[in-house]
């Protein structure tokens, strides 16, 4: 298959899918000429909810970054919903990591979900009150309606979490790339953003989760993405989430996992270590 656009040519094999979300072509990225993913070739069908595992440096937010142009590839080439990224912007939705954020801007929760419609309203324009009222309608999705005029900086971590999946929900994307959206948040904000990650695979959406927590992958996802620099192993979770796959993917670190694992589950049911 054959892209052009511009005076570029992009070649894609014959082994990507044309209807897929996500199609990455032979991708190398590297910082201060260290590789941080390396020949990545790999394909997410639409409607799934993705997550992609790894441990700490495998590269998952470096995927997502180099998938939106948001960092420079030494080669290869990313195609989403069979198009170059800056031809697509409008369907596509991004929220970034909680920690890279200032939150200390002084804006509030509705202030930030409307930033999300800024490429229909138009830079420069005025916000209106249809745009105002389609942000609420975003902030009480993520059970945030009554906090719309509070300041993010006065909000917990998972509020502020779900601040940015309401300004994400407005843009109405057809794929949604999330970086960590489950990391450091309460058990009521994990389940509402679970709820609201299935709602939207129900609606026919395709959603990217950068993810870290082993123990709850199979249950929230149904695709997933094994990445160490290079990739794993890719497909649905039910066959490719295996023991196998997993230790291929953290070495001698996923033995250590296992037993925090364990030994949270046992301390959630009241069970007393085992020594």
């Amino acid at each position: 298959m054959t892209i052009t656009h511009a005076s570029q040519t992009t070649q894609f094999g014959s082994e990507h899918a044309a209807d897929a979300a996500l199609s990455i072509h032979d991708v190398t990225v590297a910082y201060h000429r260290r590789p941080v993913l390396w020949d990545l070739d790999l394909d997410i069908p639409r409607g799934v909810l993705a997550s992609i595992i790894g441990p700490n440096g495998a590269g998952k937010s470096t995927m997502i970054k180099a998938c939106l142009d948001l960092i420079p590839r030494i080669s290869g080439n990313v195609r989403i919903l069979g198009e170059p990224y800056r031809q697509i912007r409008g369907k596509v939705g991004y929220v970034p990591q909680r920690e890279t954020v200032d939150w200390e801007f002084p804006v509030s929760a509705l202030d930030v979900t409307c930033m999300g419609l800024y490429r229909k309203i138009g830079w420069f324009r005025s916000i209106r009150r249809p745009h105002r009222e389609k942000a609420r309608e975003a902030l009480d999705r993520v059970g945030l309606a009554d906090f719309a005029h509070r300041q993010i900086s006065q909000l917990s971590g998972g509020q502020q979490q779900r601040v940015f999946l309401a300004r994400a929900l407005v843009q109405e994307a057809d794929i949604y790339f999330m970086d960590e959206p489950f990391a450091s948040v309460d058990v009521a904000t994990e389940q509402a953003i679970l709820e609201l990650l299935r709602t939207m695979r129900q609606e026919g959406r395709t959603v990217v989760v950068v993810h870290h927590d082993l123990q709850t992958a199979q249950n929230y996802f149904d695709w997933v993405v094994l990445l160490n620099t290079r990739l794993v192993a890719s497909g649905p979770m039910k066959e490719t989430f295996t023991s196998e796959n997993l230790r291929r993917t953290y070495g001698g670190r996923l033995t250590l996992l296992e037993e925090a694992g364990r030994a949270l589950s046992q301390a959630q049911a009241g069970l007393p270590h085992e020594e």
